[in-house]
Order: C-alpha cells, then sequence, then structure tokens
C-alpha cells in the first residue's frame, strides 16, 4: 500500500488495523489460551501472601488469592483435568446442537430455508431481522451462539455480502446485546434474586419482581437492532470489503442455485414436519402440571425441565426436519449418509475442541485463583469511596461492570461479587434496586463481544475461518470493537435519559425508590 493511499484512511480505520495486526501477532489461540493459564499460576503465586482485607459476599469469608502452585493444587489440577473439559459448558452445548444442525445443513434443508428467507426479506433488511433474531435467541439460553451466528454468516455470504459482517451482526445481537430481549428469559429471575438479597441488608421486606427490568429491556432492543444495523451496513461491512477477501473454493457453504420441483416439495413437508414438532412440544408444555415446568409450575425459570432442555430442543427440531428433507429430496440415500452429515458436523468442529480444552482448564484455574472476584470487589469499593452524584455513579456502574466483565465471564457471579456493595450504597441515595440491576446489565453486555475469555468466543473464531481461514482472535476483535464502545456510550445514555423521564422499568417492586430522581 503507498504513503498516499495509506494517508486518507480514518483514524477509525487506523486504529482497527493496529488492534488486528497487534492481536493477530499474539499466538494461536489456543496456545494464547495455554499461556494465560500459566501466567494465572505464576500471578497467584505472587499474590496469594497479600491480604487485601476483602471479605467475600457470597460466604462472609475472607477473600484471598489462592495459590495454585503448591502441591496440592498442582495435584487437583491433574485429577480434575478431564472433568474440567468434559464439563466445560460450551463444550457439550456446540457439540450437540452441532450434531442435528450438522444433518439440517449437509441434507440442504437449511440452505433450501435460506433460499426461502432471502426471497422474502428485502436486502437493506437483512441486518436489522438477523441481530432482532440474535437478540430473541437469548429465551432459548445459549442457542443463539450456535445457531444464529453462523447462520448470520451463511445468509450474508448467499446474499452476496461479506459473510463475516453478518456473523459480526450476529455476535453483536446475540452477545453485545445480551441484556436487551423482550421476551422473559432464564436470566431475568436469576439475576433479581442476587438484587434482592442485596437489596434485602438494608430493607428484609424488600421484595423484587423477576421482571422488574423487562420495559427497559424490551425498548432497548430498538437500541441495539438501531446501532448494530447502522454499523454493520455503514462502517463494518464497508471496511471489511476494503480490507478482508473472503477465501475462494469455500467448502461446506451453502449454494443459492434455485431449488427444483423435487426439492421445493421436500422442503415443505421437511418444514411442516418441524413445525409439527413444535406444536407437540408447545402441547406438552402448557398444561400446569407438565412435566417441561418446574415445581413451582414455572416454565421459564432456570430450573424449568424445558430451560435445561434447549439444546436437546436444538438438536431434535433440526436433526428431524434434515433427515426428512435428505431423503426426500435425494441428498440422502441411506442411513450412512446421514450418519455422514453429522461426522462431517464434528470435523469441523476439531479445531474448536483443541482450544476449548486449553480454555476450559484458563476459566477453571482464573476462577480458583479468585484474581477475578478479588478485582471485581476492589473496583466496587473504589467507586463507593469515590462519592460521586447519583448519576455518574450509574455510568460508573457500568463502565466498571463492562471493564470486569473482561475477566469474570459469567453474569451471575458478577453479579453476585457486587450487588451487595453497589445496591444498598445506591439505596441510601434513593436510587431503587430496580434501576442498579439495569445499570449492571448494560455493562455485562457491551464487552461480552471483545473479550477472548468469553467461553464461546473461540467458536465464533472458528465460524470466521470458514470463510477467511486467517481470521484470528485480533481479526474478531478489531471487527467487534466498534460494537462494544458504541454499544456503551449509547446504551448508557439511553438508560440516563429512561431514567430522567422516570419511566417504569418493569413490574413493579414492593420497593420503589425510582421515581424519585435525584436533581
Amino acid at each position: 500500500m503507498s504513503e498516499t493511499t495509506s494517508t486518507k484512511k480514518s483514524f477509525l480505520d487506523r486504529f482497527l488495523d493496529f488492534i488486528e495486526k497487534a492481536g493477530n501477532k499474539l499466538p494461536d489461540p489456543a496456545m494464547l489460551f495455554l499461556m494465560l493459564m500459566l501466567l494465572t499460576w505464576i500471578m497467584s503465586a505472587i499474590l496469594s501472601p497479600i491480604d487485601f482485607g476483602a471479605i467475600d459476599p457470597r460466604s462472609g469469608a475472607e477473600l484471598r488469592v489462592q495459590n495454585l502452585l503448591t502441591g496440592t493444587q498442582f495435584a487437583n489440577f491433574l485429577a480434575n483435568m478431564t472433568g474440567v473439559f468434559i464439563n466445560f459448558p460450551p463444550l457439550g452445548v456446540v457439540l450437540l446442537a452441532m450434531l442435528g444442525v450438522g444433518v439440517a445443513e449437509h441434507s440442504g434443508f437449511i440452505n433450501a430455508g435460506l433460499k426461502f428467507l432471502l426471497g422474502i426479506t428485502p436486502k437493506m433488511l437483512l441486518t436489522p431481522i438477523l441481530t432482532l433474531v440474535a437478540i430473541v435467541s437469548h429465551t432459548a439460553a445459549d442457542a443463539g451462539y450456535v445457531l444464529v451466528i453462523p447462520l448470520g454468516g451463511v445468509i450474508f455470504y448467499a446474499a452476496g455480502r461479506h459473510p463475516l459482517a453478518g456473523i459480526a451482526a450476529a455476535f453483536a445481537g446475540v452477545s453485545g446485546g445480551f441484556s436487551a430481549n423482550f421476551i422473559p428469559s432464564s436470566i431475568d429471575p436469576l439475576i433479581q434474586s442476587f438484587t434482592q438479597s442485596a437489596a434485602q441488608i438494608l430493607d428484609s421486606d424488600i421484595t423484587l419482581n423477576p421482571l422488574n427490568n423487562i420495559f427497559f429491556t424490551g425498548l432497548s432492543s430498538i437500541v441495539v437492532v438501531g446501532v448494530v444495523w447502522f454499523l454493520t451496513d455503514r462502517v463494518i461491512e464497508p471496511r471489511l470489503n476494503k480490507n478482508v477477501t473472503v477465501d475462494e473454493n469455500l467448502e461446506d457453504i451453502p449454494k443459492m442455485e434455485t431449488l427444483n420441483t423435487r426439492e421445493k416439495k421436500a422442503f415443505w413437508l421437511a418444514f411442516v414436519t418441524m413445525f409439527f414438532c413444535m406444536i407437540l412440544l408447545v402441547l406438552w408444555a402448557i398444561p400446569n402440571d407438565s412435566a417441561l415446568r418446574d415445581s413451582d409450575g414455572e416454565i421459564t425459570s432456570i430450573g424449568a425441565p424445558l430451560m435445561k432442555s434447549i439444546v436437546p430442543l436444538i438438536f431434535v427440531l433440526f436433526w428431524i426436519p434434515g433427515v426428512v428433507y435428505g431423503f426426500l429430496s435425494g441428498t440422502y440415500k441411506s442411513a450412512q449418509d446421514m450418519v455422514q452429515s453429522m461426522s462431517k458436523a464434528m470435523g469441523s468442529m476439531a479445531y474448536y475442541i483443541v482450544m476449548a480444552f486449553f480454555c476450559a482448564l484458563f476459566i477453571d484455574a482464573f476462577g480458583k485463583s479468585n484474581i477475578g472476584a478479588l478485582t471485581a470487589l476492589k473496583g466496587a469499593d473504589i467507586l463507593k469511596a469515590m462519592e460521586l452524584p447519583a448519576q455518574i455513579t450509574i455510568v460508573g456502574i457500568v463502565v466498571l461492570t463492562a471493564f470486569v466483565n473482561l475477566l469474570v465471564g459469567s453474569a451471575s457471579a458478577k453479579w453476585a461479587l457486587i450487588s451487595p456493595i453497589f445496591v444498598p450504597m445506591l439505596m441510601q441515595l434513593e436510587i431503587s434496586p430496580d434501576l442498579t440491576q439495569a445499570a449492571y446489565r448494560v455493562g455485562d453486555s457491551v464487552s461480552n463481544i471483545i473479550t477472548p475469555l468469553l467461553p464461546y468466543f473461540p467458536l465464533i473464531v472458528v465460524f470466521c475461518q470458514r470463510y477467511v481461514k486467517s481470521t484470528g482472535i485480533g481479526t474478531l476483535v478489531s471487527i467487534m470493537l466498534p460494537y462494544s464502545l458504541v454499544l456503551l456510550v449509547i446504551w448508557t445514555l439511553f438508560l440516563l435519559l429512561y431514567w430522567t423521564l422516570g419511566i417504569p422499568l418493569g413490574l413493579q417492586s414492593t420497593y420503589e425508590y425510582y421515581m424519585n430522581f435525584p436533581q
């Protein structure tokens, strides 16, 4: 590239180029996680003698850094290595879902469905519709990561657009907009339970509604869709078209040839089969004593069998119509062809499995070291000690949470640590626990898409490598960084405006400070 051409680059382009180059100079992601694990071991040994004076609000015990380099800890590491890997949450989710999705993809069912979708969706609305679907996928736990994000790449590629832009838009909706949803999900009562416990430190009679943020998260969906739509079409995709070339002769990517009569008939019969299976599921779930509900009759609680069965249901609801389409269209001649589809799906996950092994070991070591937990607690203590105005404190909670989210991925684990500090503190400023929780949820969402510590981050890299084999962590971070920064600013401003206007955040709780906006 000539000097004249390079000087025409905007500051954003030069900055993102720097992030991409720096990130891609890092070792292979699998080796990076191994190095981070070793660094965690070393830091744990250095920091373990230090008394930070921190009390774990979850247990009331002193919180110290755990030395992972002792003989006992290393013996436990070896003894538990198999279990840590096998029980790594995303591993089973990804592999089981991909078995079903693989059949639907290689049989041609997904290809046929995409042709139908592209036929009725205006090209200009592809990004907002994909983002909206990604946001709604939160209702089905982690389904969006293994289903919507890869389909985002396939849909954009089929429409003649850059596939990484489709993956980015879907990733931003699924993970960057994690707290934006107008449909209740299992995360709502989970987060609310920690908020209520923290609020009861000051008022033992307080009761919060599990949907105490539902109005705010619902309207936030519009904000997230708008931001992702603008950035994808006006910033991200033009930059990708200019700087990132899609590989030639891609394998296993659906082509958009016209369906023949037999394929059309096979698709509609497979779709009707899928729809019939969903109707049966709904009919099974409707009765109050359904086996899909928890002991209290709730169907969306985190303990409800239906919520625990989301990934197996994805497998079934894609495997069955995939098999039907495969045999009716002639793609499958025998059951062996169907098994081969599942084998191909697992083969494409080989690199992810290797990365998941080292990622699982690192995340387990980092959690046991308590370094992330101490960072969260000390950050909250510093923010509390600053005694800032209420509005600035709300912004501080968002920013602190976004930073801590780079180190501690679990939404519930972070909130369990810092809610006992923030919720009572802001209640004394006449700010409701509902609002404090909303601020936390904004911060918890916006930095998901730029941290390699997100358990699904390696999987997104693998999805990108289907189209651009040179994709590395730096490439993905540079693509997602504009989404993260803009969502951080716009979503925080939206929260402050929402608060200023006095709009209810969600269904009413027994303790309302929310309407008393501090002047």
